[in-house]
């Protein structure tokens, strides 16, 4: 298709990378404390546009999944021949995305503190809040994610 990127632009792999197969996968680390929505989607119909590896979740034990996170999501950068920075997707909300999600932005801070972190976030609507916590849970994130973060852009 005219127009289209392809493999040979330099662009392109930028967001993919080819598998030991030949297949193009975007270079992205999905990361939940709860394997629901992520079993979600390694069982949906958009199955085979990421590889499996990527796709980290926790069972029951959070220090030993955070263990594994960290290791395949530093693979996964050291892999990377050109590594530019981070875009960050999370929720202010909940245990995972403010928790988990701020350790993690601290931990890439401390690591690679020159490169680009951009981070999109998602804060709770009182409408639809299933906890009272999810406040808390905000404003604690949001003070510590200011400090480590270069571009924030939210939706409330």
């Amino acid at each position: 298709m005219d127009g289209s990127p392809s493999a040979s632009d330099s662009g392109f792999s930028t967001f993919f990378s080819e598998t030991g197969s030949g297949k193009r996968v975007p270079r992205s680390t999905y990361v939940d404390l709860e394997p629901g929505v992520i079993d979600d989607v390694k069982t949906g119909p958009y199955r085979s546009l990421f590889h499996p590896e990527t796709m980290i979740t926790g069972k029951q034990d959070a220090a030993n999944n955070y263990a594994r996170g960290l290791y395949t999501i530093r693979r996964l950068f050291d892999n990377c021949s050109g590594l530019q920075g981070f875009f960050v997707f999370h929720s202010f909300a909940g245990g995972t995305g403010s928790g988990f999600g701020a350790l993690l932005l601290e931990k890439l801070s401390t690591d690679y503190g020159k490169k680009s972190k951009l981070e999109f976030c998602i804060y709770p609507a009182p409408q639809l809040s299933s906890s009272v916590v999810e406040p808390y849970n905000s404003v604690l994130t949001t003070h510590t994610t200011q400090l480590v973060i270069h571009n924030t852009f939210t939706r409330l």
